[in-house]
């Protein structure tokens, strides 16, 4: 893409950030292969709780975001840990935040609150990223998303479910006052087939921004 040679990517760390069925792991491995990123994607498939969580979430709830949060911190340490080649850009394709965001969704009360003392304990020891971009869908996009990939596990999502996540995000970036975050709407928007919009969402997290919240709609 020819983007890339005129105009690199300038932030060493960038974290894409979505609700399930959003596109973040599709647009991080476009950004890595495009200019040469080192790429960390979240293992979600290993988590042996999952499918077991959308059946009966109440029960599997606390195994799947502990594991979730452990295979995480393992991931981006073992990452952050060790020099980045040639100084290359990182890109990830999920925010260690979205472990404490997802769980007090998805926890009762007082396993929450177990939970967010292990967070706590864990969620200091990386970088935070130079730009947060949370590509933004209408849940009706994200349910039709999930269906054309046809994850078995995924398909019986509810409405509310997606809903609740997106509000969760959303109510948490506002407020993050230290680092970048952008919203981009990509609603009805499917880059991966639109070179057009591909390119776009591309220009948009080559400029800079000031720590805060900020929202771009394609």
């Amino acid at each position: 893409m020819e983007v890339s040679e005129k105009h690199p990517i300038q932030h060493r760390f960038i974290a894409i950030e979505g609700n399930i069925g959003a596109g973040k792991t599709t647009f991080s491995k476009m950004l890595s292969r495009d200019f040469s990123c080192e790429l960390v994607l979240e293992q979600f498939t290993d988590n042996p709780f999952l499918p077991y969580f959308y059946e009966h979430p109440e029960r599997y709830a606390f195994p799947v975001e502990l594991f979730f949060m452990t295979e995480r911190h393992k991931q981006l340490q073992e990452h952050f840990g060790q020099p980045s080649l040639f100084g290359r850009t990182t890109i990830s394709d999920y925010f260690f935040v979205k472990t404490l965001l997802f769980a007090r969704n998805n926890l009762n009360e007082e396993e929450f609150r177990l939970f967010q003392r292990l967070f706590n304990v864990l969620n200091n020891q990386f970088p935070n990223p130079d730009l947060l971009v949370y590509l933004y869908r209408p849940v009706d996009d994200l349910l039709k998303n999930i269906r054309r990939r046809g994850r078995a596990y995924e398909l019986d999502i509810k409405p509310d479910y997606l809903e609740s996540i997106q509000k969760a995000y959303l109510s948490y970036f506002r407020n993050l006052s230290k680092t970048p975050v952008l919203i981009l709407d990509i609603s009805g928007i499917s880059f991966w087939e639109d070179s057009l919009a591909y390119k776009k969402m591309v220009q948009v997290i080559q400029k800079s921004y000031p720590p805060g919240y900020h929202q771009i709609s394609l």
